[in-house]
């Protein structure tokens, strides 16, 4: 029972996927050089859901081919691939890749991610996957490449995190097959440079921003980003206006809802099978249930509504996320009435406006319509939501981990230039920018900034200094040690040679030469 319930929801964010993602793609993909592959409104593409761009930035740099799938990290050879390189006379193997540069590799063998990963450890800047089959539909494609319809992929590939993708920091983007061709014929058929560009920039950007985030109480990626970014959302103010999104399968759609109001997913959906969720821990008889977490997402936005939608910032909206996870994200309190009341009043929140909120729009017991629940459905249809957690800055999909650092560089590239709020200018460039928030400056980039990243003369000089010292105790320590010895051995040999009869002098003994230390000398 519980894989054909999975199947079902499955099925339904398949036909999200099918819908497209119309999220107003804020990159461009541009070819510089040469002139004759220039397209004046840039080259179709599809960026991937990992790695980290740099909003508001761009990358041009030159490209480099390799026929290498590019699967296995210990064969990646940088002294492959197209254009040809001059013969290094020492290796007798062409040089290396010159960073930074923008890797292009062949789709297919092993996942997005594993690709991604290898190139950016050879050094590339960026990625582009030239894609290996036509869509059906593209009949321009097919003919371009000698395809047939029994040869060709019926949807668009998705560039998706297979789970492993946070350690991933350089961008990458997927060129459909046709397109890829061209660079592919310029750098490896005739072997010559090609430059591309690989630019990101967020849309109308003026003196304020919206930006959202979906997800659902349930979803463990985003806890920790929730958790962090609070303190960031108050400080960047009424300038930076957000929106808290739950995404909810509609249960018609999924079938869990049958033509007389049946609920077929039961603990999945509310409502008769209106509204659902997966379940978190894939237990349907222990833990969370899916209409647990319908249940707590409709709660979030009612707290949103009475507690943050007037001013867009939502102070006590926070603390409400910040109390329901330290006291109630587990098994036994997800949906405890006493644990949610305590959040309620941690929170300073009237719990009876919340749940008459909840009932107003209609409820989660009997087969009615929910209000607020219809409002997010329609919502994540519109902004075509495939993946969560997924983040919007005006109105833009997000790429890349969700943290803290790239959530808020993509916020601040929002402004128009000089009207960001003035923890932007003080945190865009700081490596912890949760700290440099809640302290109020970049301490470990004011160091670097006046040093160029190295070390003070002062603390050179000082390190030099005792350096030196060291190594001159050590020396003195070693050479009193070695005086020793040697007087040592001098005395025994002139100890074995002592006369047996008496001299002249019977007064001389051979060992004062010896107790006379340095004042005697060997020679005279």
């Amino acid at each position: 029972m519980q894989a054909i319930l999975a199947g079902i929801l499955c099925s339904s964010s398949s036909s999200v996927n099918a819908w497209g993602t119309p999220d107003n793609v804020s990159s461009r993909l541009q070819v510089q050089v040469p002139k004759s592959l220039f397209r004046e409104k840039g080259y179709d593409h599809r960026e991937a859901l990992f790695g980290n761009p740099p909003y508001g930035g761009s990358i041009a740099q030159n490209v480099y081919y390799t026929d290498s799938d590019f699967c296995d990290a210990s064969s990646v050879d940088p002294t492959t691939g197209y254009p040809s390189r001059p013969v290094d006379p020492v290796t007798n193997k062409q040089q290396p890749w010159a960073p930074p540069f923008i890797l292009m590799i062949d789709r297919g063998s092993c996942s997005f991610v594993q690709k991604v990963r290898n190139a950016q450890h050879a050094g590339a800047a960026g990625v582009l996957i030239a894609d290996n089959l036509c869509l059906c539909s593209d009949a321009a494609c097919l003919k371009m490449t000698n395809e047939t319809f029994q040869n060709c992929q019926n949807a668009e590939p998705i560039m998706a995190d297979d789970g492993s993708g946070g350690d991933i920091t350089i961008p990458a983007f997927l060129m459909f097959k046709q397109d890829a061709q061209g660079i592919i014929q310029e750098v490896k058929g005739k072997n010559s440079p090609v430059q591309v560009e690989m630019s990101w920039s967020l849309p109308h950007p003026d003196s304020s921003v919206s930006y959202e985030l979906w997800t659902v109480p349930s979803e463990n990626v985003s806890k920790e980003f929730q958790r962090s970014w609070s303190q960031v959302a108050l400080k960047l103010g009424k300038k930076a206006q957000f929106t808290p999104r739950q995404y909810i399968y509609d249960g018609i759609k999924s079938r869990c809802q049958t033509s007389d109001g049946q609920n077929m997913c039961f603990n999945l959906c509310t409502n008769g099978g209106r509204y659902c969720a997966t379940d978190p821990d894939n237990d349907l008889d222990h833990g969370i249930t899916g209409a647990e977490v319908v249940t707590e997402a409709l709660r979030r936005i009612c707290v949103w509504k009475h507690f943050g939608e007037q001013d867009g910032v939502g102070a006590t909206y926070w603390k409400y996320i910040t109390e329901f996870l330290d006291r109630c994200d587990s098994d036994d309190f997800f949906s405890n009435k006493d644990c949610i009341n305590d959040v309620y009043k941690q929170s300073k929140i009237d719990g009876k406006r919340i749940e008459q909120c909840m009932e107003d729009s209609g409820g989660l017991g009997s087969n009615h319509p929910n209000t607020l629940l219809d409002r997010e459905i329609d919502a994540a249809a519109r902004k075509g939501v495939v993946v969560l957690p997924t983040m919007f800055v005006n109105s833009a999909a997000m790429r890349g981990a969700l943290t803290v650092n790239t959530v808020f560089n993509a916020v601040c590239a929002g402004f128009q230039e000089g009207s960001e709020p003035d923890v932007c200018k003080t945190c865009a460039q700081c490596s912890d920018v949760a700290e440099c928030v809640q302290k109020g400056s970049c301490k470990s980039n004011s160091k670097s900034s006046t040093s160029g990243g190295s070390v003070s003369k002062k603390t050179f000089g000082t390190t030099l200094l005792l350096m030196c010292a060291l190594f001159g105790a050590a020396g003195y320590v070693h050479w009193r040690k070695t005086r020793e010895e040697m007087r040592e051995q001098v005395r025994g040999i002139l100890a074995e040679y002592m006369p047996l009869d008496g001299g002249e002098n019977e007064d001389y003994n051979p060992m004062d030469f010896a107790r006379s230390g340095q004042s005697a000398s060997l020679i005279s």
